[in-house]
């Protein structure tokens, strides 16, 4: 019989075949609903409201690379690289000044000798020196035989003028990453300058060695660096920008000139 009209007829549905399910490795889909399973780790980082502190740092540091940095205060940026930092470093270790706990034991020693009748012969030792305002004076009186300043002094007014007069001066200088490095040399929580007036016979070829390839860094490239302008470097976008005028600039000169 044909069929009715207006009536479908009805399409058999075909039956999928049914798949096996090892019981051994059931499946278990996570629910991320409330007292479920946690979600997933996400960064977050765009999302934090970091603490302002933190923000006045980072947009510090993005206006030192944004804004145009003269050269006395761009020099800071030019420190010593690693190999010559750790040599040296090394070398102020050996003429650590003494600690406050070092320095009893030394005195009770002497008073002690000194209650017995004993003569106590007093050598001063040879040490790192210390304190922005001696070293001043140890540099004019051309006592000093190098002079390490610390990068990062804030505010760096306190010693932006002294690499002019260490070269004045003729004495070796050199601009080391980290005040608190310097710092710990001389049991300081950080220290802006320290300075060297002599070393014991052992270490002098070590140390002049280490003075040559400082005064070939630092004091030989003075008048080079005094010249030479920081800063002015613009973010990612900027420079795309600034690289697609210059390229339609171009092109438009291309077409004048045809």
């Amino acid at each position: 019989m044909a069929p009715k009209r207006g009536v479908k007829t009805p399409v058999p549905v075909k039956k999928k075949p049914e798949k096996v399910v090892n019981p051994l490795f059931e499946k278990r889909p996570k629910q991320f609903g409330i007292g479920g399973a946690l979600p997933p780790k996400r960064d977050l980082h765009r999302f934090v409201k970091w603490p302002k502190v933190v923000r006045i740092q980072r947009q510090r540091r993005i206006l030192k690379q944004r804004l145009k940095v003269p050269p006395a205060l761009n020099q800071f940026t030019r420190t010593l690289d690693k190999n010559l930092a750790t040599n040296l470093f090394k070398m102020l270790l050996k003429y650590r000044p003494e600690d406050k706990a070092a320095k009893k034991e030394r005195l009770l020693k002497r008073a002690q000798a000194e209650a017995e009748g004993k003569t106590v012969e007093v050598k001063k030792p040879i040490v790192v020196k210390y304190g922005l305002n001696h070293i001043t004076y140890l540099i004019e009186q051309n006592k000093a035989q190098l002079v390490v300043i610390a990068h990062d002094v804030d505010p760096i007014e306190l010693v932006v003028w002294l690499p002019a007069l260490c070269r004045k001066m003729e004495i070796p200088y050199c601009i080391v990453k980290g005040k608190a490095r310097l710092g710990a040399i001389v049991h300081k929580k950080t220290a802006s300058v320290l300075c060297l007036t002599s070393v014991k016979n052992e270490d002098k070829l070590e140390f002049s060695k280490i003075l040559e390839a400082i005064k070939a860094n630092f004091n030989d490239k003075f008048d080079e660096v005094r010249k030479k302008w920081g800063g002015g470097i613009m973010g990612s976008k900027s420079q795309a920008k600034t690289k697609a005028k210059e390229k339609l600039l171009a092109k438009e000169a291309a077409q004048r000139m045809n």
